[in-house]
């Protein structure tokens, strides 16, 4: 499918948040901004630079701003998706298209353009070589397919499936956690693969 038909079917998706993101849409198509479609879903850039997506979920839909973490946030309204992980994206939720002041909407995204405009942006530190839990690990060494089928993942889905475990503070949850995980390593998705096809 070409990009504007993935872009256009997004968009017509039936859904209780059309209207909002469409409406999202207009105001961000008015800028200079170049429309995209990266991780199935509408991107907006200013070159090669992502500046803002817009996205809608089962709950809510939105503005992402690439680095928000720069924007001064007069509102107060931008979060940051996964605290201690995410660095420099922001988010922008709505429930409703009553929600949206367009004076408001434009001005954070013309300081996102300006922003991207003077190459304001944080770029991704390398991580260290993922830590594997103990109960992950003993599992890898005991199936060969299994940490064949790991070691095939890429680093980010080996860190979030390591993350996972570890991040459970009972060992009967990590072991649940373990149990759940087993088959998708061998599938070779992604913990959060659901996710990011919304």
């Amino acid at each position: 499918m070409e990009k504007s038909a993935k872009i256009a079917a997004y968009f017509e998706k039936e859904g209780p948040f059309r209207e909002g993101i469409a409406r999202l849409r207009d105001l961000v198509s008015d800028t200079e901004l170049e429309e995209d479609f990266k991780w199935s879903c509408p991107v907006y850039t200013l070159g090669k630079e992502n500046v803002v997506g817009v996205l809608a979920f089962k709950n809510h839909f939105g503005l992402w701003f690439f680095n928000g973490v720069f924007l001064s946030d007069p509102l107060g309204v931008l979060e940051n998706a996964q605290e201690g992980k995410t660095k420099a994206m922001r988010h922008w939720k709505f429930t409703s298209v009553e929600q949206i002041d367009p004076r408001h909407v434009k001005a954070y995204v013309l300081e996102a353009i300006a922003n991207a405009r003077k190459g304001v942006r944080l770029d991704p530190v390398k991580s260290k070589k993922t830590a594997i839990p103990q109960l992950l690990q003993a599992a890898l060494n005991s199936d060969p397919e299994l940490q064949a089928a790991f070691g095939n993942l890429a680093p980010y889905k080996q860190r979030d499936y390591a993350e996972h475990i570890a991040s459970a503070k009972q060992e009967a949850t990590k072991k649940r956690r373990l149990d759940k995980i087993l088959p998708m390593i061998r599938q070779g998705v992604g913990l959060h693969d659901k996710y990011r096809n919304c």
